[in-house]
C-alpha cells in the first residue's frame, strides 16, 4: 500500500525512486492500453512527464504506521508491544476495581459529575452512542448513594374506605417481621377454629350414640362444617397487610432499570378483581402492585431511550420526581382496580435517562427543564486519546469481560495487543481508542469462544484475528454480500476505462465499506434557456444539495459552459438510498468525464467531500472504504488528505491497495482519468484557473483593523 505524499515523517518509508519509475512505467502501460484513441506520440511524452515527476515524489507506506505501533496479527515478539506488561502475563494477572463506578473506561469527566450528582441526589441525562456505558455509569451511580436510609413499604386494608388502602413506612428489614407476625396471627386463629370444631363435632357424635339419635348427629355435624366455613377474623384483623417494596439484605441502594416499561409496571397498578362481589372478591389491598417508580425509593431509576415513552407517561413520571409520592391506581379505566387509589406511596429517587441525540426531540420539555434545572446533562464521548494510561484501562476492560462472562478463558498479552489495535481501528482516528465498548466486549467473547473451541488455556492474538470472521456484522455481510454480487452481474469491473463511470465509495452502517458505482451522461439541453442536473437513486437531501453544487464547480474550475447540456448523474443500485457529501467528489469526476469524453481509469476508486471551491473535504469510514475497494479488487483509492492519519486498515490490506491523499478537485482529476493529451490540457486549464482566482486575493492581515475597545 502507498501513497503520493509524505505527511508523517517518522512513520514513511522512502522508495527507491528506480521502484517508483518501473511502477509508475507500469501504470502508464495499463493507461496507454485503455486510451486507445489517443495518439501514440502523445502518451509516449505523458508517460516521461509522469516519471519524471514521480522521481522527485515521496512515496508513504501507509502500513509502517500500523507497524510502528505493533502488526495486527503479530505474535513473534519482535514487535514492541502496545504496553508495558511488566509482570502481567495475561488479563487473569490485572486487577479489576470492586466499585463499578471504578470500572467504566475512558469517561473521566462524566464519572466526576455522577459522583457530584450522587453526592447531592440530583437526576442525569446521558446522552451518546449505544454501548459507550451510559447504564454501567447509571448503576455506579446507585453503590454511591447511601443504604442506610432504605424503607420497606407496606400496604394495609383501610376499614373506613376499602378503596383507599394505608400506606406504612417502616426501617429496611422490618417489613419482613411485621409480614410474618401478621401471618402467624392469622394462623393461629385457624388453628384454634379447627381445634374447637373438631372438639364439638366429636361431642355431637359421642352425643347421639349415647342417645341413639343419629339423624339428628348428622345434622348437628352438618351445621359445624357450615358454621367453620362461613366464621372469619374480626373485621379489624381479618387480613394482614401486603409488603410492596422489600429492602431488606441490601448493601447498595436499589438501582431499577425501567426502559421499556410500560405506565402499569412503571407507575404501579391494581390488578382486576373478577369476584369482587358476593363476598368473594380479593380485598383491595392485595391487589395494589407497585411501579418501579416506588421500587426505586431512594435508590436510582433508569430508564434508556426515554424519547420513545408516550407524553402522558412522561408527565406523570414528571409529577412523581416533584412530589416525591404517588398513589397507586388501576391503569385501565374498564378495570375494577381503577376505583382504588392508594394513600401516597413514597418514590423519592433520582431519575438517570439516557439515549442518543435524536432521543431529545421525543422528550418533554418539562422534563428535560427539570433536569437541567435540578441536575447535570452529560453528553458522552464514543473515543478517547489513546494514551499509555488509555490503553491500560482497555486491559483493565478485557479482564473485566472475562469475568463477567464466566465462560471464556484469558487473554493473553499478545491477544490484548490485537484488542488494543481493534480499538485503535474502530475508533476511525488515528490517535484514538474506541469507547464503543460493548461492540469490541462482542469480539471479545467471539475470540473468548474461539479459543475453547479450540482447546486452548489462553486467548492469543491468532484467536482475536480469526474471531473477526465470525463477529462480522450484519452490514459487513451484506456489504461483502452486495460486493460479489455486483462483481457477478458486473455492475462494476475495476480494470479498463471508461468514460463517465466512476467507482465511488459508501459506509453501511457503522464501519462497513460498500463500492457504489456512479454513472454520468451529458446530452442537449431541452430548455433553450439551460440546462438541468438530474441525479436518481434514492438521493437524500444532503445528497441531492452536493449533486447541485458540482455544476458550480464545473463552470469555474473547468472554464466549461454546462448551461447547454442536460446532465444525469445515477447512482447505480442504490434500492437503500444514499445520504451525505461524501460522494461529492465522485460526481464531479463523473460528470466531467462525460462532458470531456475522457475516460476513468476503472482501477481507482475514491471518496471525498467537496466544497464549493473546489476543495476535498475529509469524510467519515475512511478505513471501511478502504477495506472495501481492496477487497472488491480496486488497485488505488483516492481520499481526502486530512483523512490520511486516520487509516487503519488490516495488514491482509496493505500490500493489496495504494493510497492517494488528495487536496483538490484537479489533482483527482489528475489521479483518475486516463493519461492523454485531452487530460493533460484539462488539468492544466483547471490549475490555471485555480491560480488565477489565488491571485485575485489580496495578501492582507486583518490586525491592524481591529477596532480598540478602549476608544
Amino acid at each position: 500500500m502507498g501513497s503520493k505524499d509524505n505527511v508523517n515523517g517518522e512513520h514513511d518509508t522512502i522508495i527507491d525512486n528506480d521502484v517508483n519509475i518501473d511502477n509508475n512505467n507500469n501504470n502508464n502501460k495499463e493507461s496507454n492500453e485503455i486510451n486507445n484513441s489517443e495518439k501514440e506520440d502523445n502518451i509516449e511524452t505523458n508517460e516521461t512527464n509522469e516519471v519524471n515527476k514521480n522521481k522527485e515524489d515521496t512515496v508513504i507506506e501507509s502500513n509502517k504506521n500500523t507497524q510502528d505501533e505493533g502488526s495486527l496479527g503479530d505474535v513473534e515478539g519482535n514487535i514492541k508491544p502496545m504496553i508495558d506488561y511488566g509482570k502481567i502475563k495475561g488479563s487473569q494477572d490485572v486487577e479489576i476495581p470492586q466499585l463499578l463506578i471504578d470500572q467504566v473506561i475512558g469517561h473521566e469527566d462524566a464519572i466526576e459529575t455522577i459522583k457530584k450528582a450522587a453526592k447531592q441526589r440530583r437526576n442525569v441525562l446521558l446522552i451518546g452512542e449505544p454501548g459507550v456505558g451510559k447504564s454501567m455509569l447509571a448503576k455506579g451511580m446507585a453503590e454511591m448513594l447511601p443504604p442506610e436510609v432504605l424503607q420497606d413499604i407496606l400496604v394495609y386494608p383501610n376499614p373506613e374506605d376499602t378503596n383507599n388502602p394505608i400506606i406504612r413506612l417502616v426501617p429496611s428489614g422490618e417489613g419482613k417481621k411485621i409480614l410474618k407476625s401478621s401471618k402467624s396471627t392469622v394462623s393461629n386463629y385457624d388453628e384454634w377454629k379447627t381445634i374447637i370444631i373438631l372438639f364439638l363435632m366429636v361431642g355431637a357424635v359421642l352425643v347421639g350414640f349415647y342417645f341413639k339419635r343419629f339423624w339428628e348427629t348428622a345434622i348437628i355435624i352438618l351445621l359445624l362444617f357450615l358454621v367453620a366455613a362461613l366464621t372469619k377474623l374480626p373485621r379489624n384483623a381479618s387480613v394482614g397487610p401486603k409488603l410492596l417494596v422489600n429492602n431488606a439484605d441490601k448493601r447498595f441502594a436499589p438501582f431499577i432499570d425501567a426502559t421499556g416499561a410500560h405506565a402499569g409496571a412503571l407507575l404501579g397498578d391494581v390488578r382486576h378483581d373478577p369476584y369482587q362481589s358476593g363476598g368473594l372478591g380479593t380485598p383491595a389491598h392485595e391487589r395494589v402492585e407497585p411501579g418501579m417508580i416506588h421500587k426505586s425509593n431512594k435508590g436510582v431509576l433508569y430508564i434508556d431511550e426515554i424519547g420513545t415513552m408516550n407524553m402522558k407517561t412522561q408527565q406523570e413520571l414528571l409529577s412523581a420526581m416533584q412530589e416525591k409520592h404517588y398513589s397507586i391506581t388501576g391503569q385501565s379505566e374498564t378495570s375494577s382496580g381503577a376505583m382504588v387509589r392508594s394513600q401516597p406511596v413514597p418514590c423519592d429517587f433520582v431519575l438517570v435517562a439516557s439515549g442518543n441525540i435524536q432521543v431529545l426531540e421525543g422528550m418533554h420539555i418539562a422534563m428535560r427543564s427539570r433536569i437541567r434545572g435540578y441536575g447535570y446533562e452529560v453528553f458522552m464521548k464514543d473515543y478517547m486519546e489513546d494514551t499509555k494510561e488509555n490503553r491500560e484501562k482497555l486491559v483493565q476492560f478485557v479482564a473485566q469481560e472475562v469475568k463477567n462472562d464466566g465462560r471464556i478463558p484469558h487473554f493473553s498479552s499478545s491477544a490484548l495487543d490485537e484488542i488494543i489495535m481493534e480499538a485503535k481501528r474502530r475508533s476511525g482516528k488515528k490517535d484514538a481508542l474506541t469507547l464503543r465498548l460493548r461492540e469490541l466486549g462482542g469480539l471479545i467473547r467471539a475470540a473468548g469462544d474461539f479459543a475453547k473451541e479450540q482447546g486452548a488455556d489462553l486467548v492469543t492474538a491468532e484467536h482475536v484475528v480469526e474471531s473477526k470472521k465470525f463477529s462480522r456484522t450484519l452490514e459487513q455481510q451484506i456489504a461483502d454480500r452486495s460486493i460479489i454480487q455486483r462483481k457477478e452481474y458486473s455492475v462494476y469491473n475495476p480494470k479498463g476505462g471508461k468514460i463517465g463511470i466512476v467507482n465511488g465509495l459508501a459506509v453501511i452502517g457503522d464501519r462497513s465499506g460498500l463500492i457504489s458505482p456512479i454513472a454520468a451522461e451529458a446530452a442537449p439541453a431541452q430548455s433553450t434557456h439551460e440546462g438541468k442536473i438530474i441525479a436518481t437513486g434514492k438521493l437524500g437531501e444532503i445528497a441531492r444539495e452536493s449533486v447541485q453544487n458540482v455544476s458550480a464547480l464545473i463552470k469555474k474550475h473547468t472554464g466549461t459552459d454546462i448551461s447547454h447540456y442536460d446532465i444525469h448523474v445515477q447512482f447505480l443500485q442504490t434500492y437503500d438510498g444514499v445520504e451525505g457529501d461524501s460522494a461529492s467528489v465522485s460526481i464531479a469526476a463523473a460528470v466531467i468525464s462525460a462532458i470531456e469524453e475522457i475516460p476513468i481509469d476503472q482501477t481507482v476508486a475514491l471518496t471525498g467531500s467537496l466544497s464549493v471551491r473546489g476543495d476535498v473535504m475529509p469524510i467519515g469510514g475512511a478505513t471501511a472504504k478502504i477495506e472495501a475497494a481492496a477487497e472488491a479488487g480496486i488497485k488505488k483509492v483516492i481520499i481526502p488528505r486530512s483523512n490520511l492519519k486516520d487509516v487503519m486498515i488490516e495488514k491482509k490490506y496493505e500490500e493489496q491497495i495504494e493510497i492517494i491523499p488528495v487536496d483538490s478537485l484537479s489533482e483527482v482529476l489528475d489521479n483518475i482519468l486516463v493519461g492523454g493529451s485531452r487530460k493533460n490540457n484539462l488539468v492544466k486549464k483547471m490549475k490555471a484557473i485555480g491560480t488565477a482566482v489565488a491571485e485575485k486575493v489580496p495578501n492582507t492581515s486583518i490586525k491592524g483593523n481591529i477596532p480598540n475597545k478602549s476608544n
